[in-house]
Formats: structure tokens, sequence, C-alpha cells
């Protein structure tokens, strides 16, 4: 019972995507170039959510990967998207703004 109330309230840990960068993830900016064109992470891939399928065989599947995007809509179907195709170190980062202010 308190594991459901830990998943419809938010109560997990954190993710400490700061952590995470230092230790080599990838950031993937899944919004379109325009988007991404102004403005985003230094260093962060920009792969479109439309093109993803495409392009998976760009991504490692043992590589740690942190999703964005504007909102966080299109960066939590990235990463629902790549764990159905088998990558285990998957996080949702949410909006590319608030992501970097967290690896900041």
């Amino acid at each position: 019972m308190i594991n459901l109330f830990k998943k419809i309230f938010g109560s997990s840990p954190k993710t400490d995507f700061a952590n995470l960068v230092k230790e080599g993830a990838v950031i993937l900016d899944v919004r379109s170039p325009a988007e991404f064109k102004q403005g985003h992470i230094k260093d962060a891939i920009n792969l479109p959510l439309n093109e993803l399928e495409n392009h998976i065989s760009k991504l490692k599947k043992d590589q740690t990967i942190i999703t964005c995007c504007a909102s966080g809509m299109r960066s939590a179907s990235a990463a629902r998207f790549l764990k159905s195709q088998h990558f285990t170190r998957i996080h949702n980062g949410g909006g590319w703004n608030s992501l970097a202010n967290k690896i900041a």
C-alpha cells in the first residue's frame, strides 16, 4: 500500500542528474531542430521524437541516457520508447530548462 502511495505521489528517490552527467550520461533532446536551435543544453544530442525510431542505432543500449524536451511530455514518450527497445539506463529529465538548472 505504501509503495502505491509512493508511485502516485512521487516520493521515490530523486534522480541526481548532475552526477549522471558527470559520469558520462548522454543528454538526448527530442525537440525539433528549430526548437533546439533556439536554445539547448551544451553537448546535448538533438534527435527529434518523430525520428527516434529511425535513428535509434545512433544510441548505445548500455549508455546512460537522459531525455529532455520543452515540457517533459515528449521526453517521457522517448524514455518509454527506449525502454521498450531494451535500453536499461534511461532517465526522463523533463523540460530542458529545468534539467539545465539541475545539472548546473
